[in-house]
């Protein structure tokens, strides 16, 4: 019987149509369970009366009510507004079937075959209510007490786990009212699997636990050019001597050959970079650190790591004993280890890593806390920092530190570099000078002003005439250009007339701001400057050697006697402080290269011997003395003895020197 009459129930479908437009707000109600619409409170008082009704009949309690078996003998107006009351919650409900009138009776009354039963009578009292809007919106307002009884809504709410029989009854309603709700809107039921399926989506974006591989390294910015530059290709001999408490020597941290790595008075040949297979080409020493670059383009770097100059990692576990422990072992092996840190003090590769691929190296500097290599074609990279006097500056404006190797794109066609303490010089391929770091002593060649002094990191130019600068040199303060004719450009700090500029020697802070012909050299075509902390040194063509600066410390390497009062400056207690004049020294003649450390010097000639004089307190001259050194002094031991010496490097308390045996020179 059932379906007979739920076909029958096609009836009201005309004023399901006619009233679609407010259908959707119902069904948002319905949906968010919000307070019942009076179509729906309606049903419920349609069903609340017929309870009445059977009170009246049967004389059962209102709490019997539920069961619709009694329906069947409710008198004729009762069906009608209950047929009133479904046709108001058909047009509701949006776009909902016909039957959904008949099922709103059974999810009222809990027993549903009986409320099948009693469908067939609702539907014939429709079929005679099918009245216009009109007549359906007056009887709802003909029983405002039907809409009082609030207290239906939780049995409203209620009802909706009964859906799935409703849901049942809904198959049975015509085909064409069924279709149109399928395209229209969704049933209650596919609502409800919607929301089971919705939790199943998180999990799906939440998948990814597995964490994706590391991205493969962007490509390398820089990207190999022309070649501009050659490499060095002589394989060299390396040799080292002064404190190397901080592993500044190379020799690692234990004792070789019965000898400890540290406090080495006289040159001593590194066994870690032996001509083969290392094959040393080039050597720059900074303050407390080295740099090497190999024949196999390698770069290699050892000593103090603090603020990144080695540009590698260096952490190290080892170093620590119990001191007791030690002192009871009684063992002769305690000063095998030296305490350094094997991973500083021993040379070892930079990471290829960080350069491009094809990147080949012909140059290396060193400052006091950073590194810088150049390339065939005329690119730079570097790592580490620069300092103040306020103390870490930055490597440049966004980095403090930088721990390893970093392309620096600001660089292009350069041909040489050189390092002072705390700021780099670049030669450009057309002779421009460009200059970067610390700039408080005017080291850079240009004004720094102090609210801006970051902007001493980007490398910049200077006031120096362009396409004839040939060689760039720094002391630790100051810095030197040579141009093609041998003239020498000089600026920054100048209290000791470092620069060999008289101009502003002798007072505190004195500096040359801008590059500056020095014209006591100009009677000399000059062909290798150096600098140290407060003094400077140079060759000529024809071999002669030059010294000025710093007096007292026998930097310049000869006696107050050998040199003319006009040229000197005196303290306030008449000691001779400053050589303001570059001044020809005797001896050695045939100079061709010279290199200096903090207060100490060397000259190496054509011959391939080499020269040292000045501070030695840390055996830093290698002539086996802690005793100052006055004038310059060949190195004679047996270690070099043989050896034809080309270059020298000095830090701040060690000194490297580097030859080639003499049968090959």
């Amino acid at each position: 019987m059932a379906p007979k009459g739920t076909t029958k129930a096609a009836a009201p479908k005309k004023a399901a149509i006619a009233t679609v437009k407010p259908a959707p707000k119902a069904t948002t109600t319905k949906k968010a369970a919000a307070a019942p619409k009076p179509a729906v409170n309606g049903t419920l008082a349609a069903s609340k009366k017929r309870k009445a009704d059977d009170e009246a009949t049967d004389g059962e309690s209102a709490e019997d009510v539920p069961k619709t078996k009694k329906a069947k003998t409710t008198k004729e107006p009762v069906k009608k507004v209950a047929a009133v009351k479904k046709t108001t919650a058909t047009t509701t409900k949006t776009k909902a079937a016909a039957a959904a009138a008949p099922a709103k009776k059974a999810a009222a009354a809990p027993v549903a075959k009986k409320a099948a039963a009693a469908a067939p009578v609702a539907k014939k009292a429709t079929k005679k209510a099918a009245t216009p809007k009109s007549d359906v919106e007056s009887a709802s307002e003909s029983e405002p007490e039907k809409e009082a009884p609030k207290k239906a809504e939780p049995k409203k709410a209620g009802p909706k786990k009964a859906a799935p029989k409703k849901a049942a009854v809904t198959k049975a309603a015509p085909k064409a009212a069924s279709k149109r709700k399928a395209t229209e809107e969704p049933t209650d039921d596919e609502s409800d699997s919607k929301k089971t399926k919705k939790p199943v989506k998180p999990k799906k974006e939440a998948k990814p636990k597995p964490q994706p591989k590391p991205a493969a390294p962007p490509k390398h910015p820089h990207t190999v050019g022309r070649k501009i530059n050659d490499a060095p290709t002589t394989l060299l001999d390396v040799y080292v001597f002064g404190e190397g408490s901080s592993g500044e020597l190379g020799l690692g941290s234990k004792k070789h050959d019965g000898k400890k790595p540290i406090d080495v008075k006289r040159p001593r040949i590194n066994h870690n970079l032996a001509r083969t297979p290392v094959g040393v080409v080039q050597i720059a020493c900074g303050g407390m650190h080295v740099a090497a670059l190999t024949h196999d383009n390698k770069i290699l770097t050892w000593g103090v790591n603090d603020q990144g100059a080695l540009g590698r990692d260096t952490n190290w576990d080892g170093g620590l004993r119990d001191a007791d422990q030690a002192s009871d072992s009684g063992s002769d092996d305690e000063d095998d280890d030296s305490g350094v840190n094997p991973r500083e003090s021993t040379p070892t590769a930079v990471p290829a890593e960080h350069f491009a691929p094809d990147a080949k190296f012909v140059q290396v500097v060193a400052s006091d806390s950073a590194t810088f290599a150049l390339t065939e074609d005329g690119r730079v990279y570097g790592w580490g920092t620069f300092r103040s006097s306020d103390g870490i500056l930055g490597f440049n404006q966004d980095i403090k530190i930088q721990m390893t190797p970093l392309y620096i794109p600001e660089l292009k066609s350069i041909k040489a570099l050189a390092a002072g303490s705390n700021h780099i010089l670049a030669l450009e391929n057309k002779g421009n000078v460009l200059a970067w770091g610390c700039g408080q002593q005017n080291q850079l060649g240009r004004r720094i002003i102090e609210r801006n002094k970051m902007s001493s990191l980007v490398p910049q130019g200077m006031g120096i005439p362009k396409k004839n600068i040939e060689k760039i040199a720094c002391g630790q303060y100051h810095s030197f250009a040579l141009d093609t004719k041998g003239r020498v450009y000089a600026w920054g700090l100048n209290n000791f007339a470092e620069t060999g500029i008289r101009e502003g020697a002798g007072e505190d802070d004195a500096v040359i701001l801008r590059p500056t012909i020095v014209d006591s050299l100009e009677e000399h075509k000059i062909v290798d400057i150096a600098g140290g902390q407060h003094h400077s040194l140079a060759c000529t063509e024809d071999g002669k050697l030059l010294t000025w600066g710093r007096f007292d410390g026998f930097q310049v390497g000869f006696a107050e006697s050998a040199v003319s009062e006009d040229d000197l400056i005196r303290d306030e207690s008449n000691n001779a402080r400053i050589l303001a004049v570059p001044t020809v020294v005797p001896s050695p003649e045939g100079v061709v290269r010279v290199a200096a450390g903090t207060d100490n010097n060397f000259a190496i000639t054509k011959d391939g011997k080499a020269y040292s004089w000045g501070f030695s307190s840390n055996y830093q001259t290698g002539q086996g003395t802690i005793e100052d050194v006055e004038a310059p002094t060949l190195i004679d031991n047996t270690a070099v003895r043989g050896q034809k010496l080309v270059s020298a490097g000095a830090g701040g308390q060690f000194s490297i020197l580097c030859g080639v045996p003499a049968e090959s020179a």
